[in-house]
């Protein structure tokens, strides 16, 4: 009798810790899934080739698909990609409703008030002049400051200015005249065919895709304006102030995919060279 009281109290035994072992493999699950973060990753949608949507209807670009490789490398994030504009990207960041926004942001003091900028820069961007292809032997803002060519104005809350102007600060004695414009941005390209100005800056994929592509709206100039390079510029995501440790997480991530090239690849595919070696030769 006393046996079996014992076999009996060894089942019941086992069975509450199959249970409570089932229980506590449930809960473990559950903490797990409710430890993987979501967060809304905003991008400017009209911005080819640095980010855009896709035939198919799939966020894609340069900025994009950088941030899709640092998801996969953060297992504790889950990036949900809402395209938009630039200006709603900014605002809503800034604001909270996005967690993060790439844009091809340059560096300016005024957004670093606003946002969090990681110490890990997310891409580089090709800066140049577009001028008419007489002044084509002009190659720097240097040559440009020179023959003391006139600027297309630019906002002065565009990172463009920001560009200028350090270029000025550093050379006092032979500065860009630099007009901050009423608005964002001009049609750097119509103000330079019509003899408004001598020239304009202008990042390079706007200028493929408005004078290059054949079908760019202004293809019928591709033989009559140059784009000169004279920077490539280092790019940014614009993180919430509230968002340092995802910007910490950013950035161990994005140093690792610089490290195994594979910021190098996608820029090869994206800008059809690899920008990062650029920046290399030049520093």
């Amino acid at each position: 009798m006393k046996f079996k009281t014992f076999l009996l109290a060894v089942v019941i035994g086992s069975v509450m810790l199959t249970l409570l072992v089932g229980c506590g493999s449930s809960e473990s699950a559950e903490a797990d899934d409710s430890e993987v973060r979501k967060v809304k990753v905003a991008y400017d949608q009209s911005s080819k080739p640095i980010s855009w949507v896709d035939e198919s209807g799939n966020a894609t670009g340069y900025d994009v698909e950088v941030m899709k490789l640092v998801d996969e490398m953060l297992p504790g994030y889950e990036f949900e990609f809402i395209g938009t504009t630039s200006d709603d990207l900014l605002i809503g960041v800034e604001q909270g409703k996005y967690q993060v926004g790439v844009k091809n942001a340059f560096w300016t003091e005024e957004r670093a008030n606003k946002f969090i900028y990681p110490e890990e820069f997310l891409g580089l961007s090709s800066t140049g002049l577009v001028l008419k292809n007489e002044n084509e032997h002009i190659k720097t803002l240097s040559d440009f400051a020179s023959a003391g060519f006139t600027l297309a104005p630019i906002a002065a809350n565009n990172a463009q200015y920001t560009v200028i102007a350090e270029y000025n600060k550093e050379n006092p004695d032979n500065p860009v005249l630099l007009e901050a414009g009423d608005t964002f941005s001009v049609d750097v390209i119509q103000w330079v065919i019509e003899g408004r100005v001598d020239g304009g800056v202008q990042i390079e994929g706007p200028f493929e895709k408005q004078v290059v592509a054949e079908d760019g709206p202004y293809h019928n100039l591709v033989d009559e304006v140059v784009y000169n390079e004279f920077a490539v510029i280092k790019t940014w995501p614009l993180f919430n102030k509230n968002e340092q440790e995802f910007a910490e997480a950013y950035d161990k991530a994005i140093n690792q995919l610089k490290e195994e090239k594979k910021t190098s690849e996608l820029s090869t595919e994206f800008y059809g060279r690899d920008l990062f070696e650029v920046l290399e030769s030049a520093e």
